[in-house]
């Protein structure tokens, strides 16, 4: 079966063209720029190792497919002979609400339900139904999937995803713990589980999905039982333009102090803080602020940055130390996404002095890793918790789901 998975942002339509056979991508891709006077179509064959990069207009997200598709179909650039091959369609959808908590097949009443998730992730799944009136309008035939991003942290139970809010709340407005990179976490504690021995019963597992936005999850049993996002996913640990968990009094008194609106603020604290906040405005990115650390005292940027990345560290460190607590134990601790996989520093001084919980890092190991596309184990062999980094595959989970549900109807 060929298959393309969609994953569509405000202003960008991402894309890859799976071949079921062997999991293998043929093509991927992005538009970007949607909406915008000039757009810009980024493709890659990855049959012929070929990139081409134009740009051309792309007024709507229904545009972007239609380019998509001539592009797979192209005879100099694309994969597949014409539309016809694509026999199903998967979204990358970040917010189900409570509404969903496992993949669906698309209709007009799972459509009109994602509708209801808008205020969870407004900017998020406002593109979302945008891409997939997109694929409906140029593909109208063509099975569709959505999978949820929050779906698998879905099996928490109530003392882990309630706030501490009026229980009218939740009742009213759905209040709660929803969490996110689940698509993410579900496929790394997946590969953790087949090198435990393959069994997901008795494990203990924590996932550290760390990146420009970061969450890290408890998984016990092949199950979530605890997550860092939140309600949205300004929760948890620092990001790159994000606080991660505060006190909730911080919100109106910088409201008052600063003459805030709830837009404002909101905006404030998901563009503003973390990494970018913290090392007054001189970066978001990680790869700077370890030059500026590796710099030393001398770089303008060395005390900001080495804050920045040592409350990282901590909050880490946290989340781990609670989340075996509540697992009763730690069978394994994998690093994922762009920094998890990437930033052997980081893994480093998160993973130091985390001896009382067995975990011991092969520092020479862990230091090439970041030349090393694969799974590698970065534990000691007298380690009692394994650690690994494992790279993430979203768009492979995203593949699976659609495949076993147009497969079943």
């Amino acid at each position: 079966m060929k298959l393309l998975v969609v994953n569509a942002g405000s202003s960008s339509l991402k894309y890859q063209l799976f071949d079921t056979a062997d999991y293998s991508v043929k093509a991927k891709g992005i538009c970007e720029r949607i909406g915008q006077d000039v757009g810009v179509l980024d493709h890659k064959n990855l049959v012929k190792d070929t990139r081409t990069k134009k740009d051309l207009p792309i007024a709507t997200h229904t545009d972007a497919v239609r380019i998509v598709i001539d592009a797979l179909t192209d005879k100099e650039i694309g994969v597949i002979a014409d539309m016809s091959e694509i026999e199903a369609v998967g979204h990358r959808i970040v917010h189900g609400g409570y509404y969903f908590s496992e993949s669906m097949l698309l209709t007009d009443e799972v459509l009109e339900k994602l509708k209801l998730c808008y205020d969870y992730a407004p900017l998020h799944t406002g593109a979302h139904i945008q891409g997939i009136q997109g694929c409906l309008a140029v593909m109208e035939n063509v099975p569709q999937v959505l999978v949820f991003d929050t779906a698998f942290h879905q099996t928490m139970a109530p003392e882990a995803y309630m706030y501490g809010l009026a229980y009218d709340m939740y009742e009213k407005y759905g209040i709660r713990r929803y969490g996110a990179h689940g698509t993410s976490h579900r496929y790394v504690a997946g590969e953790m589980i087949k090198l435990l021995g393959g069994k997901a019963e008795g494990t203990k597992i924590v996932t550290c999905h760390i990146g420009n936005g970061s969450s890290i999850s408890a998984v016990k049993d092949g199950k979530v039982m605890d997550t860092s996002m939140g309600f949205t996913p300004l929760a948890g640990v620092l990001m790159g333009t994000r606080c991660g968990d505060i006190d909730p009094a911080i919100v109106p008194y910088i409201m008052q102090k600063e003459n805030m609106t709830a837009d404002e603020v909101a905006s404030y604290m998901n563009k503003q803080c973390g990494y970018i906040g913290l090392t007054k405005g001189f970066s978001s990115d990680s790869r700077d602020l370890e030059q500026a650390i590796a710099n030393g005292p001398s770089d303008p940027n060395y005390e900001t940055s080495k804050l920045a990345v040592d409350m990282l560290k901590h909050q880490i460190k946290k989340f781990i130390g609670s989340y075996t607590a509540i697992m009763n134990g730690l069978d394994a601790v994998v690093f994922t996404a762009g920094l998890g996989e990437n930033n052997p520093r980081l893994r480093e001084i998160v993973c130091e002095d985390m001896e009382y919980f067995g975990i011991k890092i092969n520092k020479e190991v862990n230091d090439v890793t970041l030349r090393q596309p694969n799974i590698v184990k970065i534990s000691t062999d007298d380690s009692k918790v394994a650690v690994y980094v494992i790279p993430t595959d979203e768009e492979l989970v995203i593949c699976r789901d659609t495949e076993a549900i147009v497969n079943a109807l």
